[in-house]
């Protein structure tokens, strides 16, 4: 639930009060950042709300007690809509669950599993999630460098939605910040090495981290640069995620739907 999150989905169409549940790998900035607007802005009794019911959220440790000061935090504006909009109590309500490894959801078929992964000794509790559905199975890797528990998990899976992050060595020289980024995230060739090794059916790269400072002379490395390194360590069918792609999967196999053309 990173920022532009809400944007995106009503983009696709997807009115943010129909999602039923919302899941969280971890509590860096990056991945609660639109959590506030999802949660209020699918209150909203318009097409692109009206959720009636609580927003039942599943994070890693300490996500209940974010959603009880985000409950603190906006407590006028869910004054003010219930006055003035009279908006349904009932949809603004939270209900939030702390998991662990292992089976975190199990309805109408979907099953959802956490498992951990290595984003850093100290950004911990970080998961992974494994979705499962009519005999398909979907992995994301979350932020992570090569991990075991993401090449077990992914192995024959139908697709895996894997990070990567790619930063030019000119800017490790004259940032240095940048090397504790780049530690907590994997190469486009150990990224290669964990393909190779689980062969799932298709992978695509989410959470691209490609930094650059053109300013400075430094480009942003490009989406072919990472595809490039990857096909140094793996072969498979792999591509570079955009805003709005999706992937639908069937007995046909794993089909790649590009967003609509701008």
């Amino acid at each position: 639930m990173g920022r532009g999150n809400a944007i995106r989905l009503w983009q696709k169409q997807i009115s943010l009060g129909t999602i039923n549940a919302h899941f969280l790998t971890h509590l860096h900035s990056d991945h609660v950042n639109g959590l506030d607007d999802l949660w209020l802005s699918g209150w909203i009794q318009t097409p692109f709300g009206s959720r009636k019911t609580p927003f039942v959220v599943y994070g890693p440790a300490g996500t209940a007690s974010m959603m009880g000061y985000l409950w603190k935090a906006f407590s006028e504006d869910r004054r003010i809509r219930l006055a003035d909009e009279g908006n349904p109590q009932s949809g603004i309500e939270v209900d939030a669950h702390d998991y662990q490894s292992g089976l975190v959801y199990d309805q109408n078929g979907v099953q959802v599993t956490a498992f951990e992964v290595n984003h850093g000794d100290l950004v911990k509790p970080a998961y992974g999630f494994t979705i499962t559905y009519q005999g398909y199975r979907v992995v994301i890797s979350g932020d992570t460098i090569y991990d075991e528990n993401v090449k077990r998990e992914a192995t024959k899976a139908d697709l895996l939605v894997h990070e990567v992050a790619m930063i030019p060595q000119a800017l490790f020289d004259k940032y240095p910040a940048y090397q504790a980024i780049y530690a907590h995230h994997i190469s486009p060739e150990k990224a290669g090495e964990l393909f190779a090794a689980a062969q799932p059916k298709q992978v695509v790269y989410s959470h691209v981290v490609l930094s650059g400072l053109p300013k400075e002379g430094i480009p942003y490395p490009t989406p072919a640069e990472v595809l490039a390194a990857t096909a140094t360590t793996y072969s498979g069918p792999v591509v570079v995620g955009v805003d709005l792609m999706a992937f639908k999967i069937d007995g046909t196999g794993v089909a790649i739907i590009q967003p609509p053309a701008k």
